[in-house]
């Protein structure tokens, strides 16, 4: 009879039971659920063997932290072959060790050879040890097990919070939603000035389109009657057309518009601020934007670029998400509405969603566009993967990505045949390879360079310290030693032309090798060829003899 031990994971240590006479609770898991709520009889099969405490609040997130991992600690470890029976070598375990986490069974039993198990049985059994857990501990406090479970569960929920501070994604989320906002407001707020200063000078509105510059010219004129000829200079510095500055300046002076009092005009101004503040905070957003997604997916942003891949992002909810998703979901990404009303009245489905507002599917013709959309969202499940999973961050495969859509665009308007993936991707690889080694080589130049500086200076202020003037020796010295600089480097520059001319000797004879190669191949191909016509020939004329021979 082989004995189960159970191995709980709390939030102050570790404990293990000891289950014995498990018939009485029953063998089957329906059994033990309907007998687990009650304690005396719970209590009589299941008894606590031993129990260790954490330390401290830190040590039980690493604790937790490893066993969430599928990982053994040495505390963990030491831990189970104190308490648990010891086993002979060459011999089997009589006993069986019931874990609720079957990758942490699976680590225990390669390192220290103790069966675990993790099943229903064993699970059930774990509940009931959670159900009563305060009441098998003797000295555990009330309201002690509660504060050790929040303050754990706290830390550790922080911790994976702070998993990786570069690459959150939830910046871009939030991004990406004030940039919407901000558009949707700065558009009201502008129209609004249009249609407050319009009562003052309407003849604006028509002459100068845009809304920045609409509230810019507005805040700059104040009073129409004040605008004079000697104002033009600056509007066309504001403008950048000097013909739209007079064109201003003589509108102002026929114009049909009402006069407005001074605390008016100051409050039509402080509004027209305001809305130049927002539009320069959105420019500032929107680079911020661009710097975030260059970090986070630089590959989506190279392929689809920065707003529609930060869209993507926020609609999936994560970086992760998104890359969990399959390319026919991603296409239609935004189209939930149109989807599932779709599905309802037995229509036509939607062929993009998001990816959409991508300039490669409004350059696509309308037949193609299905096809465009179905292509880019491959590419874009690729791309975000990518940049998901990959620990070093390169825009290579998005910029080959990008050349791949091309490529597909060419293939539908002009039929010229695209590359192959696979040809892609590995030149893909091969640039991204190149570029770290690129980089290692930088860094451990510019770390050489830096050590050779600082080198350079504490001799040089060693020798400014001992030899504050250089004597007529010295000169001569130092002369010499240019002259030995100057024929090293002719002895260098004449070894490097040596080894040139044996390279380019040895690449020659190289191919005077391969052309002689490939001539004797072809002979011998050329005599193959001769022998087989040769071995057909025959045989045609013994058929041909046969045939004569028959007919005699």
């Amino acid at each position: 009879m082989t004995s189960t031990y159970l191995l709980y994971e709390s939030a102050s240590g570790y404990a293990l039971f000891h289950a014995h006479g498990l018939d009485e609770i029953g063998q089957n898991t329906e059994a033990v659920r309907s007998s687990v709520s009650d304690l005396n009889r719970f209590g009589k099969v299941v008894k606590l063997a031993a129990f260790h405490p954490f330390e401290s609040a830190l040590d039980a997130l690493k604790q937790c932290n490893s066993v969430s991992e599928g990982l053994m600690t040495d505390e963990l470890r030491s831990f189970l072959e104190i308490n648990l029976p010891k086993v002979k070598e060459g011999k089997k375990a009589k006993f069986v060790l019931g874990l609720a986490e079957p990758k942490i069974g699976s680590n225990i039993f390669e390192e220290t050879k103790i069966p675990c198990q993790s099943n229903e049985f064993v699970l059930e059994l774990l509940r009931g040890v959670r159900l009563h857990f305060d009441k098998f501990i003797k000295d555990l406090k009330t309201g002690d097990l509660e504060k050790a479970q929040l303050g754990l569960g706290h830390s550790y929920s922080r911790a994976k919070v702070k998993f990786n501070v570069n690459r959150v994604d939830n910046m871009v989320i939030q991004a990406i939603f004030l940039l919407d906002t901000l558009d949707k407001d700065i558009n009201s707020f502008s129209m609004r000035v249009r249609e407050w200063y319009s009562w003052h000078f309407p003849e604006l509105v028509k002459i100068v389109s845009d809304n920045y510059l609409y509230a810019k010219v507005s805040k700059f004129i104040e009073d129409k009657s004040k605008l004079a000829e000697d104002k033009i200079p600056a509007l066309t510095d504001i403008i950048g057309d000097e013909d739209k500055a007079k064109e201003i300046v003589e509108a102002a002076k026929a114009s049909m518009g009402q006069d407005l009092s001074p605390i008016d005009l100051i409050n039509v101004q402080q509004f027209a601020q305001r809305v130049m503040d927002l539009s320069e905070y959105r420019k500032k957003l929107f680079d911020y934007l661009v710097a975030k997604m260059n970090d986070i997916a630089p590959n989506l942003a190279s392929l689809i670029g920065e707003v529609v891949g930060a869209r993507l992002i926020s609609h999936a909810g994560s970086l992760t998400n998104l890359a969990k998703c399959p390319s026919s979901t991603l296409q239609i990404l935004g189209a939930e509405k149109a989807l599932f009303r779709a599905l309802k009245t037995k229509g036509n489905t939607p062929k993009y969603g998001l990816i959409f507002h991508s300039s490669f599917i409004g350059r696509a013709s309308a037949r193609n566009k299905g096809r465009m959309a179905r292509y880019l969202a491959n590419k874009c499940s690729i791309a975000s993967r990518i940049d998901c999973f990959a620990e070093n961050s390169t825009t290579t495969f998005g910029e080959k990505l990008r050349e791949q859509v091309e490529e597909r665009l060419d293939f539908y308007d002009k039929g010229i045949a695209p590359r192959k993936n696979i040809d892609v991707m590995k030149s893909a690889i091969e640039s991204a390879d190149n570029k770290a080694t690129d980089m290692d080589i930088e860094e451990v130049a510019s770390e050489a360079s830096g050590k050779k500086s600082k080198k350079k200076k504490s001799k040089a202020s060693a020798n400014g310290e001992v030899e504050d003037r250089p004597s007529a020796t010295e000169n001569g010295d130092a002369k010499s030693e240019k002259k030995k600089k100057k024929e090293k480097r002719k002895l260098d520059k004449e070894t490097e032309e040596e080894q040139q001319q044996q390279q380019a000797s040895e690449m020659l004879n190289g191919e005077v090798n391969g052309e002689e190669e490939a001539g004797k191949k072809k002979k011998k191909k050329k005599s193959k060829e001769e022998d087989h016509v040769a071995a057909e020939d025959s045989k045609k004329k013994k058929k041909k003899k046969s045939k004569s021979e028959d007919a005699e």
